[in-house]
């Protein structure tokens, strides 16, 4: 059996400004994570190999930490990176919401542009799941979904209070 996440968003914005808003901090601390949640780069490495460490605190003050680990970043067009719960040294724990949730997630994310808008595509797949993983995963898809719709709002909003003058 084998799974995948695939959502897919249109942003009123060039390629070339989406690509940005991920791969540089000063753009990502404003817009990424759960909408309510307060985050907090502790490490920030855009390049094969690099890794990005951080956490975010729910409204009720719970701390996540998440780990990625980029394999491949060719702007503007493709990010690729694994991605994974973790402490506040990096090490990869459970996610803390259901031990049976992949250790690690590979995410491809795929930037379009047509006539000055954007079109982003993320696919995401659990990296050497087992077979509980994979139903936990499976079953989380509607949350998955959501959590990402969230995030993507937020960065339509941003992209469109002035990214442009900003880059």
């Amino acid at each position: 059996m084998f799974t995948k996440i695939e959502i897919t968003r249109t942003f009123n914005a060039t390629r070339e400004l989406v690509f940005k808003a991920f791969t540089e901090s000063e753009h990502l601390q404003n817009w990424w994570g759960p909408k309510g949640w307060t985050f907090d780069i502790s490490k920030f490495e855009p390049r094969q190999g690099g890794v990005f460490h951080y956490n975010q605190i729910s409204p009720d003050g719970s701390v996540m930490w998440v780990k990625f680990v980029y394999h491949d970043i060719n702007a503007p067009e493709k990010l690729i990176y694994t991605s994974c719960f973790s402490d506040e040294k990096g090490n990869i724990v459970p996610a803390p919401f259901d031990d049976n949730w992949p250790l690690e997630i590979l995410n491809t994310f795929t930037f379009s542009e047509h006539e000055g808008k954007t079109t982003l595509t993320m696919i995401g797949t659990p990296v050497s799941p087992t077979e509980e993983e994979i139903k936990t995963f499976e079953e989380s898809q509607e949350m998955i979904q959501k959590g990402f719709s969230g995030t993507f709002d937020q960065l339509a909003d941003y992209l469109s209070k002035g990214l442009k003058q900003i880059i």
